[in-house]
């Protein structure tokens, strides 16, 4: 890959926009990341307040088995076409592809709002809007995942992970029950129009927001296409001597975690007699260590040997997940939640972190995809392996098995010399 880089003949950029943004304000006394940081938050709590509407609204408008069709319908289009929003990402900027995503979610969410409020239109309708949420997301995420690189300096970059990491655990920790108190006030309509409003926060914000100018790599010879950008950014990928490994060491440390702190949780605490409100409290654990862990990386700003960091993360998170189900009462397992909350957070935050920092910017949102792909695509098939598994043999071999499975992610960083020596820029 030349030094010298240069965008691709033919190419869409934002540069000839672009305003220059001073580097040596940390990130979160920066007021243009801090704009774009509220301008995410918004967009992700209008996102789980749109998720609650939609379970509310097809749940009222149809059976159970109906609810869970629509309420799945988002997640085909995402995963078939996030590879190609990584694409378009890398081709307009990734900035103009999340403006335009955000405006379109807003715009498809006021209006069945508006439907829902005045009619009753059905499931249909409901599906349409998922399917289309589903769409947008697609090139949502890749752009979301793009967009750091041109907000800040790249020794700032780690930061900002951090500063994701906490907008992420308030939304999910704010956006249920203000979607709740949305359906409680009126209906799904009032929960819709609530989410809409929020995601429409966003939108200006955004504008506000100014890029820098990044270095493109150099474009290989021959005609651009779609389909050529995309096997050019599978094949940097796989080249790529950090990206490859920290790609495969991602899936490992996803397809091990999500299985157990998310179906296999609820199945221990039947198990166990904790019910309900045991798995609200292990949940909070986890959100209560997670959030710290994003804290310290938003705070700090970098940490020394994050190859290293990461591994010494993933590992003794691994051993934690596969002692959940030994935790002899709920005071411990929330304990222990809290511990794997803090390492997979840690561990979370610092790999995004090298994958902003080490990828070409040329290539970033074709990066993005592909990590999206990994977390939202095939990490949740392990969901329905873990609770058969557990049907079949119990919690503790299934967790023990999964914490296996995340713990060879530890191992794939540490076997890979280039990705074990990686290091954030100071």
């Amino acid at each position: 890959m030349s030094e010298h880089l240069v965008p691709a003949p033919g190419t869409l950029t934002e540069a000839a926009t672009a305003a220059p943004v001073p580097a040596a304000v940390p990130a979160h006394r920066d007021g243009n990341v801090l704009r774009w940081l509220v301008a995410y938050t918004a967009s992700m709590l209008g996102d789980s307040v749109y998720y609650i509407a939609l379970s509310w609204a097809a749940v009222q408008g149809g059976s159970p088995a109906q609810a869970g069709v629509v309420t799945a319908v988002s997640a085909l289009p995402r995963a078939l076409l996030m590879l190609g929003g990584g694409v378009v990402a890398d081709r307009l900027g990734p900035r103009r592809v999340v403006i335009g995503s955000d405006a379109v979610r807003c715009a498809a969410v006021l209006a069945v709002a508006a439907l829902v409020f005045t009619a009753d239109p059905g499931l249909w309708l409901l599906a349409v809007l998922a399917l289309v949420f589903g769409t947008v997301d697609a090139l949502f995420l890749p752009a979301v995942g793009a967009l750091p690189a041109r907000i800040t300096g790249r020794d700032q970059l780690a930061r900002v992970q951090g500063l994701r990491g906490l907008a992420i655990r308030f939304a999910s920790v704010v956006g249920a029950p203000l979607g709740g108190l949305g359906v409680a006030a009126g209906g799904a309509a009032t929960a819709f129009a609530l989410a809409g409003v929020l995601i429409a926060v966003s939108v200006p914000l955004l504008v506000s927001v100014r890029m820098r100018e990044v270095p493109r790599g150099e474009a290989p010879a021959g005609k651009a296409t779609a389909w050529r950008d995309l096997r050019d950014g599978l094949r940097y990928i796989r080249g790529h001597r950090v990206l490859g490994p920290l790609m495969l060491a991602i899936a490992l440390g996803d397809l091990g975690f999500v299985g157990p702190l998310n179906v296999g949780l609820t199945l221990l605490a039947d198990e166990r007699g904790w019910g309900a409100p045991g798995v609200g409290w292990v949940l909070a654990g986890f959100g209560t260590g997670a959030g710290a862990a994003a804290l310290l990386l938003a705070v700090r700003g970098h940490l020394p040997r994050a190859g290293y960091v990461a591994a010494g993360a993933i590992l003794p998170g691994a051993v934690a997940i596969g002692l959940l189900p030994q935790a002899p009462g709920l005071v411990t397992a929330v304990a222990d939640a809290a511990l794997i909350g803090l390492l997979a957070g840690l561990s979370g935050a610092v790999c995004g972190a090298l994958l902003q920092t080490t990828a070409d910017p040329a290539y970033l949102g074709r990066v993005s995809s592909v990590a999206g792909i990994v977390s939202l695509g095939l990490a949740p098939l392990s969901m329905p392996v873990s609770a058969a598994a557990i049907g079949a043999w119990g919690t503790g071999p299934v967790f023990a098995a999964s914490a296996a499975v995340c713990g060879l992610g530890g191992v794939v960083v540490l076997c890979a010399p280039h990705l074990r020596r990686a290091e954030l820029p100071r």
